[in-house]
């Protein structure tokens, strides 16, 4: 573990306003975001603010909100989020060192809707691979170090048997004394044994158990009896 538990105290943010009215914000700012196992799926609705947790997390960590390693914190030349540059840590034992030394960090930002330039400025020519083979070079040539591992809904370029594959770089990582946060729809990466998964709502925030998430309920109905969802869509 790297951190243990992630806060945002602003000095005056006004509860209705974006992104202090998004409940799971509002719940990061009251309450803080503890973690408990080296890997983290938070889940949720589109809108849910997941995507906005995740990116605010990775900025306060350092890495860039336009995605890629911490040796590109300047990538975007764009001022950190609304929520970003309140984002504070406390530390795990092991990680002290890291959130005390700007050198010393070490992680990567993957998110879906600028993977591209990400990965072309890391230097793996998305254009001459597939964009799912794209995110798994990523996987391959930098998800190594002990550091902090920031996602954004990555299995939207990979397949089933790529997503596969991302678990297994994922549980190797954490071997290697890395820390991921993942925001995904998927109920074959949450699945992975001894994650932790946070329900993002209306609620705000709250642990489930693999098998009580919603999405993995619908998939389940579905797979079992596509006509009962379709019937309502399809004329």
């Amino acid at each position: 573990m790297i951190i243990e538990r992630a806060y945002a105290h602003a000095p005056s943010c006004a509860p209705e306003e974006w992104p202090w009215s998004v409940p799971c914000v509002r719940a990061l700012s009251e309450d803080g975001l503890s973690f408990t196992a080296p890997v983290t799926f938070l889940v949720g609705e589109n809108g849910s603010g997941k995507s906005t947790l995740v990116e605010a997390l990775a900025e306060g960590f350092g890495l860039d909100s336009w995605g890629g390693s911490h040796d590109w914190r300047y990538a975007s030349h764009r001022p950190k989020s609304a929520l970003g540059q309140w984002i504070r840590f406390e530390a795990a034992p092991r990680g002290r060192r890291m959130l005390g030394s700007w050198s010393a960090r070490k992680g990567f930002f993957l998110r879906a809707e600028t993977a591209l330039d990400a990965l072309d400025r890391e230097g793996f020519a998305p254009d001459s691979v597939s964009h799912g083979e794209g995110f798994l070079a990523a996987f391959r040539g930098k998800f190594l170090q002990p550091g902090l591992y920031v996602m954004d809904e990555p299995e939207a370029a990979l397949s089933f048997a790529s997503c596969l594959e991302l678990l297994g770089h994922i549980d190797q990582l954490v071997k290697n004394g890395g820390q991921v946060i993942c925001a995904t729809h998927s109920p074959l990466l949450t699945a992975l044994p001894g994650a932790d998964i946070i329900e993002v709502g209306e609620h705000g925030m709250r642990r489930v158990a693999w098998k009580e998430l919603a999405l993995v309920d619908h998939w389940r109905r579905y797979l079992a009896d596509p006509q009962s969802y379709l019937r309502h869509i399809v004329g």
